[in-house]
Order: C-alpha cells, then sequence, then structure tokens
C-alpha cells in the first residue's frame, strides 16, 4: 500500500481527513483555494499541488489524508500495544518506583549509571563506539559505569567494561558465554538494573535503539532513562510518520513516497512522479528504509523503474517492512544539528548548538560503480574520508543559522522529544525575490557520539568538553525522577578516579606535546589516534597535555617565508580543544585557517553568546576561560614546535603514521635537540619502514622458526613499458601464482594489494604513475576493499609470494537458523594464520602482547579500515583455543620479542606477522614503529589482554613513562 506525501508546506490536514491551505505560497502566488479571513478545507490533492518554479524544483508540502490512513499517533497505539503483548512472557517485574532504590544506604552518594549498547541493527558496531566514549568520558568520581550488551536477538549480557573497546560486537559474541554475565530473560535483566542502578543510558542506535524499542521495555519496568519516551520515539524515528506530524504542525518537508508490505504500486508511484515534476526516466530521488538510521540502506535511484529495484532491494535484504522514496534536494545545501534539552522536570527546553553544513562529494565506490552522486551515506558517515567536509558553524549568514536553530527547537517540542536529539535538513538557497526554505528530514533520538562526532564538535565550539556535555545530559535526564540521588558534581566538570595520579599544587605538570597528522596515505588514522592519546592522556592529574597538528600540505597564502623545503620548516598547527574534533587533516587545516580571520570569529563569537544565553548557566563549559572566551589556533614551523619541546621539557608524543613519522626523520631531529619522545629511535625507524631492509636484519633468525617472506623490487616505469615479462619474470622468480604488491618505504596497508595477473600488475602500476589516491573495489582479477594509495608515488615497488591463509569467519544469528552469536568457521587446512603483536617496553628487553587476529570483511588483504575504525573488521585477542593452542601462542610471542629485539625497537610498536596456529613459527610481514592507537585498535585489545589490564588511559601513560626514563 503506497500513501501519497506531496509538496506544500502550506497545507495542513484537518481533523476529518480533509486538507487545510494556509498562508502564502513561495512564489508570491495565493492557492486559489485559499481565501482571506483563514484557512477553509480543500478536498484535491492535486489541486493544491503548486508547481512553482525555483532552484531546486522544489515545492510545497501537501499531506492527503487517504481514507485508510490513521495519524501516525493513532496507529503507533496498535503498534504499542502489540509490542507490550510480545513482552508480556518476559516482563513481570511489579516493583514500584518508590521502592526502586530500597536497600540502598551504603551507596555514598555514587550515581549508576547503566550503559547499554549493542542491539539488532546494522549500526551494533557504531554503538559500541558510542558506549565507549561515553564510558571514557562519563565514568569517574561520583559516576560509576556498568556496561550492559544485547545481541541481535535482543538477549542481554552484563559485559565487563573491557569488551567496549572491540572494533565491534563480533570481537567477543565468541566468548561471551565466558566472560559476560548472562541473564535468563529480559525480565530477570529488568530486575538487576532495579537493583544495581539509578537511571539507565542507552546507547542504541537504529532499530530497537530508537524505535520506541528499549524505551518501552525500560518504561514498563518503571526504570529512569536518558533519551525521548517510547511513542514518540516511534514516531520521531519513522521517517513518514514524522514527515507527517512535520507537515501537520507546518513545517516544510520534501515530498514522500511510502511503500509498504513489500510490493510497490508502480502506478501510483508514476502518478507521483508526475505530481511532484519529477522525470520518470531520469529524475533522481532518494530510496532508504522509513525506520534505519545513519544512513543505513538510503541510495540515490534515478528514475521509477530505478526506484522500484532499489525498494525492492531494501524488502528483499530482510528487516525493512516501510520504505519511503524521496525527492531528491537538488541544489540544497544539507545541515544538521543537535538540539539538547536543558529544561528541569517535566518541563522540556530545547536548545539547539552550532548546526554543521554537511558538503559532499567525489564517487560513491559503494554505488553501481556509475552513479557519481554524493549521498552522505554510512561509510561517509563514519568513516574519515574526503568525500565529506563539515562546517560548523555553516557557511550560511548568521540570521539563516539562528532560523535553523530556532526551528530545530521548534521542532524537538512539537515531537514531545527529551533530553537529545540530532536534527538533519536542508536550506533551499533564495532564488530572485523568493525567501530561502529550512526543510527537516530526519530526526536522530541517539546522535552518534564517537569522540570526533557531530554531537561533540559542535558542543566544543560552545565551550563544552566531552564530559560538559554527557554530565549535563545525565543531570537533565535525572531531574525528570525525583528518586534518583543527585550527586552534587553533576553538571560540573569530572572528578578524576582514584586510580589516576594526584599532583602537588606546588609541583609543576609534566608537558606532553601529542603530534599528529602528516601527509601519508595514513593521515586520517594518525588523526584519530593522536586525538585517542590527547583525550586519555588528559585525564592524568600530572601531565599537561596538548595536541598539535602536523599539516599535510600548506594552504595558499599562509606559508611561512622561509625559502627553503626543508623539513623543519613544515607547518605545525597548535590546536585548542574544539580544532581537533574533525574528521580528517584537511578539515582541521582548513578550520584553523577559517577561524583565525576576523569575521569568523566575530561571527562565531556572536552565535556562541547567543547560545549561552540560550542555556542560561545549564551546562558548564569548561574549555571557556574567564572572560567568556576560547583559545584560537596558532600556526608554527616544525622546528619552532621542537624549540617550545626543548624549553618546556616535554614529551613528545609521535602519533603521526607513515612518511617523516615512521621513516626515522622527526625522531632524529627531536633527538638533535635533546627532547624526549615514544618509540623507538631514528635508526630503528628507518630499517622498519623499509619493508625490504626489515627482511634481510631477520633473515638469518630462521634457525628460531623465524621467517621472512622472499621479496623482489622492481621500478614503475619497468613494469609499465612491459607488464607481460615482468609479471612472468616476478612469478618465476618467487615461486607463486599470486603475488602480494606494496611500497618499499611507506605505513602499513598503504599500498597492499593482492595481483593475480598481469592486467593487475598494469592496472596497479598505473595508480601508482597517476597518483590516484585510492584504487576502488573491482579493480583486480579477485575480490577487494578500497585500496588506499601512498600520497607521494613510489619508483619502487615491492614483491612477494601471497601467502594463502584459511578464511575465518565469525557468524551471527542472523547468517542462518542453526548458527549462533559468535560462531567461528575455520577449516585449518594450511594452518597460517594472519596476527599482529604489539610489543612495550625499552630497547632489548621488549615485552610481546598477546597476538590479535584480524578477521578480513572482503578481499585478501586488510584495509586501512579494518586495521583501525571501530565498527569495521573484527578482531579476536588473544586467538581462541579453537584456532591456535596456548603453546603456538607462546611460542608466537617468544619469537616476536627476538624480532623486536633484532630490530632495536623501544617503547612500544607492533609486528604483524603469519602465525603457525600448531607450532607458534611466524613469517614477519613488516614492523611499525609508529603502530595505530584508535579507540579500537588491536593495541589497545591487547593490553587489556595484560594482567593486570591495561585500559587506555593506563596503557598511553605508560607509553609516556617509558619515553621519560631515555
Amino acid at each position: 500500500m503506497a500513501r501519497l506525501l506531496q509538496f506544500s508546506t502550506t497545507c495542513v490536514p484537518s481533523s476529518d481527513g480533509d486538507c487545510r491551505a494556509i498562508g502564502r505560497l513561495r512564489s508570491g502566488s495565493y492557492c486559489h483555494h485559499l481565501q482571506s479571513g483563514g484557512p477553509i478545507s480543500c478536498h484535491s490533492a492535486r489541486a493544491c499541488s503548486f508547481y512553482g518554479s525555483t532552484a531546486s524544483s522544489l515545492r510545497w508540502q501537501l499531506w492527503t489524508r487517504t481514507s485508510e490512513r490513521s495519524s501516525p499517533w493513532n496507529r503507533i497505539a496498535t503498534a504499542m500495544s502489540s509490542m507490550k503483548e510480545l513482552q508480556l512472557g518476559v516482563i513481570t517485574v511489579q516493583e514500584k518506583e518508590e521502592d526502586r532504590l530500597k536497600g540502598d544506604e551504603n551507596r555514598s552518594g555514587t550515581l549508576r549509571v547503566a550503559l547499554v549498547c549493542g542491539g539488532p541493527s546494522e549500526e551494533r558496531g557504531i554503538s559500541l563506539n558510542s558506549a565507549r566514549s561515553v564510558l571514557d568520558h562519563l565514568e569517574g568520581g561520583d559516576v560509576s559505569v556498568s556496561c550492559y550488551y544485547m545481541n541481535q536477538k535482543l538477549e542481554p549480557f552484563g559485559i565487563p567494561s573491557a569488551l567496549m573497546y572491540s572494533n565491534t560486537p563480533e570481537d567477543f559474541d565468541f566468548k561471551i558465554a565466558s566472560t559476560a554475565r548472562s541473564f535468563k530473560s529480559q525480565a530477570e535483566f529488568l530486575e538487576h538494573l532495579q537493583a544495581t542502578s539509578d537511571i539507565v543510558f542507552p546507547a542504541l542506535h537504529g532499530r530497537f535503539g530508537e524505535d520506541g524499542g528499549i524505551q518501552a521495555l525500560l518504561e514498563s519496568a518503571g526504570l529512569p532513562y536518558i533519551g525521548t519516551g517510547a511513542a514518540a520515539a516511534q514516531v520521531a524515528f519513522d521517517k513518514y510518520d514524522a514527515a507527517a506530524e512535520m507537515a501537520w504542525h507546518g513545517f516544510a518537508t520534501l515530498p514522500i513516497f511510502l511503500v509498504e508490505n513489500g510490493k510497490v504500486d508502480i502506478n501510483r508511484l508514476r502518478g507521483w512522479f508526475e505530481d511532484n515534476n519529477i522525470n520518470a526516466n531520469s529524475g533522481r530521488v532518494v530510496v532508504k528504509p522509513a525506520r534505519s538510521g545513519s544512513s543505513v540502506g538510503v541510495s540515490v535511484a534515478e528514475g521509477l523503474d530505478t526506484a522500484v529495484q532499489h525498494a525492492e532491494a531494501l524488502f528483499n535484504k530482510g528487516g525493512n517492512d516501510r520504505v519511503v522514496i524521496e525527492m531528491f534536494a537538488e541544489g540544497a545545501l544539507e545541515f544538521t544539528a543537535l538540539v539538547l534539552d536543558v529544561g528541569f522536570g517535566n518541563e522540556t527546553r530545547p536548545v539547539a548548538l552550532f548546526p554543521t553544513e554537511v558538503e559532499l562529494s567525489g564517487l560513491d565506490y559503494e554505488s553501481d560503480g556509475e552513479n557519481e552522486t554524493a549521498i552522505f551515506n554510512y561509510r561517509r558517515k563514519y568513516l574519515p574520508t574526503r568525500q565529506v567536509s563539515y562546517h560548523t558553524p555553516p557557511r550560511f549568514s548568521e540570521e539563516t543559522i539562528n532560523k535553523i536553530r530556532n526551528r530545530a527547537a521548534d521542532l524537538f517540542r512539537i515531537l514531545n522529544l527529551r533530553d537529545i536529539a540530532r536534527v538533519d535538513g536542508w536550506l533551499l538557497p533564495q532564488v530572485g525575490g523568493q525567501s530561502e526554505t529550512i526543510i527537516f528530514s530526519d530526526i536522530n533520538l541517539m546522535s552518534g557520539m564517537e569522540q570526533t562526532s557531530i554531537l561533540f564538535m559542535q558542543a566544543s565550539l560552545v565551550g563544552l568538553a566531552h564530559v560538559d556535555i554527557l554530565r549535563t545530559l545525565l543531570r537533565r535526564a535525572c531531574t525528570r525522577y525525583p528518586t534518583i540521588p543527585l550527586p552534587m558534581s553533576i553538571g560540573s566538570s569530572m572528578s578524576l578516579s582514584n586510580s589516576f595520579a594526584k599532583v602537588d599544587p606546588c609541583t609543576s605538570k609534566q608537558k606532553v606535546f601529542v603530534l599528529f597528522g602528516g601527509d601519508s596515505s595514513e593521515r586520517q588514522v594518525s588523526l584519530i589516534s593522536g586525538t585517542n592519546v590527547w583525550l586519555n592522556l588528559r585525564a592524568w592529574n600530572d601531565l599537561d597535555v596538548s595536541p598539535f597538528l602536523l599539516a599535510p600540505a600548506e594552504p595558499n597564502g599562509i606559508k611561512p617565508k622561509m625559502g627553503t623545503d626543508r623539513v623543519e620548516d613544515k607547518t605545525v598547527w597548535a590546536l585548542p580543544y574544539a580544532a581537533v574534533l574533525r574528521h580528517t587533516v584537511e578539515e582541521v587545516v582548513e578550520g584553523c585557517v577559517e577561524n583565525l580571520k576576523s569575521q569568523a570569529i566575530a561571527k562565531v563569537t556572536s552565535l556562541r553568546d547567543r547560545i549561552l544565553s540560550d542555556l542560561q548557566g545549564s551546562a558548564k563549559a569548561s574549555l571557556l576561560s574567564n572572560e567568556g572566551h576560547m583559545e584560537l589556533p596558532s600556526m608554527i614551523t616544525l622546528e619552532k614546535f621542537i624549540e617550545e619541546a626543548k624549553q618546556n621539557d616535554a614529551v613528545v608524543f609521535i602519533a603521526v603514521h607513515g612518511s617523516i613519522g615512521e621513516n626515522g626523520t622527526l625522531q632524529e631531529l627531536l633527538a638533535a635537540s635533546g627532547v624526549r619522545h615514544t618509540g623507538s629511535a631514528a635508526e630503528a625507524s628507518r630499517l622498519c619502514m623499509d619493508k625490504a631492509a626489515t627482511g634481510a636484519a631477520i633473515s638469518h633468525l630462521s634457525s628460531q622458526g623465524i621467517y621472512t617472506a622472499a621479496k623482489a623490487l622492481r621500478k614503475v616505469h619497468e613494469i609499465l613499458q612491459k607488464e607481460d615479462q615482468v609479471w612472468m619474470e616476478l612469478k618465476e622468480e618467487l615461486k607463486a601464482n599470486d603475488l602480494c604488491v606494496k611500497p618499499v618505504g611507506d605505513g602499513c596497508s598503504t599500498g597492499v594489494a593482492k595481483l593475480s595477473c598481469a592486467e593487475d600488475l598494469a592496472a596497479y602500476a598505473k595508480a601508482v604513475q597517476t597518483g590516484q589516491s585510492q584504487i576502488p573495489p573491482g579493480t583486480f582479477l579477485k575480490a577487494h576493499g578500497i585500496i588506499e594509495m601512498p600520497g607521494v608515488p613510489p619508483e619502487r615497488l615491492l614483491f612477494e609470494p601471497f601467502i594463502e591463509t584459511d578464511h575465518i569467519a565469525v557468524l551471527s544469528s542472523t547468517t542462518g537458523e542453526d548458527s549462533k552469536d559468535g560462531e567461528l568457521i575455520w577449516e585449518g587446512k594450511s594452518r597460517w594464520i594472519e596476527v599482529t603483536v604489539g610489543v612495550l617496553g625499552v630497547q632489548g628487553v621488549m615485552h610481546a602482547l598477546n597476538p590479535s587476529i584480524t578477521v578480513k570483511e572482503t578481499g585478501s588483504i586488510l584495509t586501512l579500515e579494518e586495521k583501525f575504525q571501530g565498527g569495521t573488521g573484527i578482531n579476536l585477542t588473544p586467538p581462541p583455543p579453537s584456532l591456535a593452542t596456548e603453546e603456538a601462542i607462546a611460542g608466537c610471542k617468544k619469537r616476536i620479542e627476538i624480532v623486536a629485539r633484532t630490530l632495536g625497537l623501544d617503547g612500544f610498536a607492533r609486528i604483524d606477522a603469519f602465525m603457525h596456529a600448531d607450532t607458534g613459527e611466524v613469517i614477519i610481514i613488516e614492523a611499525n614503529t609508529v603502530p595505530g592507537m584508535t579507540p579500537s585498535t588491536v593495541l589497545i585489545h591487547q593490553a587489556l589482554a595484560e594482567t593486570p589490564a591495561m585500559y587506555p588511559k593506563t596503557f598511553f601513560r605508560k607509553v609516556v613513562d617509558l619515553a621519560l626514563q631515555k
């Protein structure tokens, strides 16, 4: 059944199902059904359609009530009733709210927060990222956080906080029975929460997390929680119902067509295309699930037939019972705005923060490969990419920004939302005498809360640090429940845990300069690593930690006039808090340049003052000075950066991956000035950066079960002259049919690919010669993901035999009726497993951590994302007994320590290898002297697997302490 939502903001439904036309049409003409003296009924959907000419061919919204349609609020009653019926078998809790805290006399004023993540949606990995960030920044002092996980079957588990640092839930699904507390039923889970928590923080995204599911479950047991109530959540989450409500209240929305029950009524859809002046052959529309979040399943279709295909594909995929087809907002500017409720009790007082403009560009490799339409899809939203840029505040006028803020706050209030929400929308630019129009499209009830999420980006510009916004959110929710004993510090800066060092006021703090960025293909990973290190080290009272960005290139007009191209003259930016929270290195630099302009400073200051006035002191802005000012970025040279580090006796925490961060250049410059730094010295760094030299340095260790693959070097120009001949020569020399190619000197996973024929070799060499930044999927004979290429094209390439390992799969309950969450599948024919092992200590006495197995999602080579980005890849730490024996793991660790000693590694590093599952013998792939330090990288998993466990704050502090020993 398809329902029609046509375009006319001036029309709203009346209570009897008719349409009422209200107000002036955008062109300056009046609807011919509109009379002076007030609204009148209009019974013709098409008669009220207005085909005015605008920049984006968008018209005003008309909601047509068909005889079979009921309002979203009526329909939700049936849905919620069905949900209750489903839950009756498990919900038997009858405790009253006033009895919930009985027996808690010994709690000592600590607020107990139950943090829930996971769920059945495709965003469960993002849910884990958000929950990890909440845990890092909320727990401490008088706030205690307990962690819980719901699998795809909605079975709840109490999990140790160490599991929160996994890449995805699949990392621990296979061992959850042995590491987590299971509950016999949801009823038992709810009873447990009633006895052990004061409030629930449901960090669940998408289905069940934002559609009223978890909310209804918690409400059934009288449990306080953060976020919008169940009934309002279901309406706001459903894109069609939300559009209906927005249109009802006079908000502009895009024309939208609903498809239900897996069938597309093509005739009605064709009529919708005609009504909205969309070309049935080539007109662009957006197809997406009605009940899903984070751009999951969103695609752009051209023409009616393609739209039908995309809709049917979503139904065939499963999990979608409603799909919407929406007009493509051609020429419109996209924005997103966080709304924070700072009311008290049952009073709602929404305040919108700085909106963010979302600028999209570039080919979407996840589409059919032919559609170059830029859409804000799942990959662009959560993975660092230059295909999307964020501008906070937007490049709109201050008046327009305040209109967006005010309308977003109005929408929050009208839809009965609570605590926090993110509202996405479009700005139709002004054309001729027509005013600009604000259109809202999607409502997100639990915005992503990763470290550099839009939430924290917008909040930081107001002066709110991570802890400030989270504690404000927590305090606001608690005020709805009078029985919750609210600690005095909620809403203030976080008191650090007793496990962190306390510093005497008379004692100066040890300065740490965290340097990240650079110009290698790993610079975006470096930004994530450096941000994570900086945020974790800030928790130590005896450290004074400052973030610095090594700029990848010199923006026009700002390069210092040194007259040379020396490395020392590279630009370094000293960053304030808000400047760090960006998604790409380039975005950080562009933001710094923009924020130094007087006009931008005035605009941001004016908007901030207005937002702070709206907040009325309800949120602590710890990033502001006593005068209400915020720190600005400053630009210096690398030489000056080193001088300042020396003058301040600072330790430089090197988080620059690849290029000068790992080839010994930076280490040599720091050592020459007597500046202590983390990681290995220049000589070991140079050695490990050259993969051919690394292999030669350990080639004599074969008698100890340590091997290195055969290697061959070729120049790129020679390959392009005679690719067929070179391919045959390489196969003969390396005694292999499939080859692994990589740059001789670059960071891990950069430019690493599997080649299976001469055509693959030619395509790879051409990509290097032309300076391609990426090689898209489908380029080579065998399946592979996106391959990030070196920033500076190498002259020589290194070839090795491709070592085949048996495919490892982690099954989930969605893959089949008989599969269990976390079930491991491994044939084990070759007995070789790819592992990565961290090492920690001083040169000559390096301790190997437990190995990790990273399961590839696509192709045969681990991508940068699978290695370092939360929500992607699967890491098994340590390898489960079904894959490797304890003896083999012990043997592997011993051999890795020998390799570290041989290479002269110091501080910390990571070694990648193939491990024999039975003997623990290793084939060394490479050593990384500046390993990934992202929130969910394997190094963190391995540190947590130590006895006692080293949490990220402790691990990074250990790395600093090792540098101080030099």
